[in-house]
């Protein structure tokens, strides 16, 4: 497991002897900032983030009861604790509510006593911050809730790993997850492309639970068609009043990924304004809630997907080049369902076993009809179609005419341009049909990108398109 990144804490004292001897006593376990002042102190917390304040009681001007009382006012989260001699106990206890001082501590403090004070306060914090994650998953959705506290007990693991990826051994499938399983335990930021429905989130939520940091959160965001500055909020978090309809303060999704993962989907479909505010945040390592003057600090590792292409995107200035290459140290492409009919069978298989329907199958012909299918809706697409076909099916044994239509018709012209009965074919109409399998392969490849297959082929444009006419090809097939 990764360790915890160090809380920061405010030393607040007028004596510099002191305040110096405090900053040695804590600064191995903690990123410590000193003010010699309740004043410098506010100012310092306008700027940094502090997780513990820790103040003296007599200072000159603002007392130490005093200024906590405005840290709590200012900044409620942070957890406070004061020091102070005998002759000032009564004073603290009389303002221990208002300034919500977790605890004091009489001098003269010992060192080991101290240090153990602050990292009960840092354990404080960090439960502070579990029991709103896992209330705004409560809110949200109670069954991403059950999932998260399994994982965090180690019980979801096995489920999420790399053998939720169903693939055959001959699968194109296998070289990307052997590569993605070398990689999980590197602190590497990951772009997963492919169509929609290949199992992107699947391969994320793998490398995940093959990391070190398979113990702290798993957080997914879809960051398509969502305006910025709702996701701006959704990712960074809001404070309290920061627009309208904010009526709390919220923690983002990076801070509710601190010390794991954050998944973000669709990253290609954000907007190049929104771009800018991202790229800060991973360089920095640190968010800006809406509304607050304030950043926080997060460490988080980012895997990203999109079925775009970015590389393109990029190129035409659509998506920032400098956040590509900071999301993209590694890259991956899931293969479409159509690139691996080999693992129809075993996903079906995977999908019954999931049902308690284990003792249902699908006949000879079905399966040919399902292999047949381009499945432009890949994975996602065939759950839907051997979905329908239990609904619909009453034996055990399941044919084609439960598919939809569009299953059915779809493997019915591929069966039409299948090789030439070999009585009736010329080689010529043998090469014609082997030559339009290949451009039509690698148009779907490309997505239809004619320049891109042209180079691949060795073509023009206009010598792929004069081939397309010939062989009487469409974009579509």
């Amino acid at each position: 497991m990764k360790p915890l990144t160090p809380l920061t804490v405010l030393v607040v004292d007028d004596e510099q002897r002191s305040l110096e001897t405090l900053r040695r006593t804590l600064e191995e376990d903690f990123t410590v900032l000193t003010a010699v002042s309740a004043e410098d102190g506010e100012q310092i917390m306008g700027r940094e983030f502090v997780h513990i304040v820790l103040s003296d009681q007599r200072m000159p001007g603002t007392s130490g009861v005093e200024f906590l009382r405005r840290v709590r006012t200012q900044w409620p989260e942070t957890v406070r604790l004061i020091l102070s001699g005998y002759t000032e106990a009564e004073d603290i206890i009389s303002g221990i509510n208002d300034a919500g001082i977790w605890q004091y501590l009489l001098k003269p403090w010992h060192p080991d006593q101290l240090l153990l004070t602050l990292k009960s306060a840092a354990e404080l914090w960090r439960l502070q911050q579990e029991n709103q994650r896992l209330s705004l998953e409560l809110r949200d959705s109670p069954e991403q809730l059950v999932k998260r506290v399994a994982s965090r007990r180690g019980k979801l693991r096995a489920r999420s790993g790399f053998d939720r990826l169903v693939r055959a051994a001959d699968s194109p499938l296998n070289a990307v997850c052997e590569l993605a399983q070398r990689i999980a335990g590197h602190e590497l930021s990951v772009l997963v492309t492919g169509e929609s429905g290949t199992g992107k989130e699947l391969l994320a939520r793998a490398i995940h639970y093959a990391s070190e940091r398979s113990e702290r959160p798993f957080v997914v965001e879809n960051c398509g068609a969502m305006p910025d500055t709702l996701l701006e909020a959704e990712l960074f978090g809001h404070k309290r009043g920061a627009f309208t309809g904010a009526h709390e303060d919220r923690i983002g999704l990076f801070q509710q990924a601190d010390g794991g993962t954050l998944f973000l989907d669709e990253i290609g479909d954000t907007s190049p304004a929104f771009q800018v505010k991202l790229l800060r945040a991973l360089q920095e390592g640190e968010v800006r809630p809406v509304g607050s003057p304030r950043s926080v600090p997060v460490d988080v590792r980012i895997i990203a997907a999109t079925n775009r292409d970015l590389e393109a995107d990029v190129a035409s200035g659509r998506f920032r080049q400098d956040l590509y290459y900071r999301i993209a140290a590694i890259t991956f492409t899931m293969p479409s369902l159509r690139e691996r009919p080999q693992d129809i069978p075993l996903i079906i298989a995977d999908m019954f076993e999931k049902s308690a329907l284990a003792g249902r199958r699908f006949t000879a012909g079905a399966m040919s009809t399902l292999r047949a299918h381009r499945w432009p809706g890949n994975v996602r697409e065939l759950q839907n179609e051997v979905l329908r076909a239990l609904a619909l099916g009453d034996g055990s044994a399941l044919d084609a005419d439960l598919f939809s239509s569009r299953v059915r018709q779809s493997s019915g012209s591929a069966r039409s341009r299948s090789t030439p009965d070999a009585e009736g074919a010329t080689l010529k109409d043998k090469l014609n049909q082997l030559e339009g399998q290949v451009i039509a392969e690698t148009l779907r490849k490309h997505r239809g990108n004619k320049t891109r297959v042209a180079e691949e082929l060795g073509l023009t444009r206009v010598g792929l398109r004069m081939k397309l006419a010939r062989l009487g090809l469409t974009d579509s097939e």
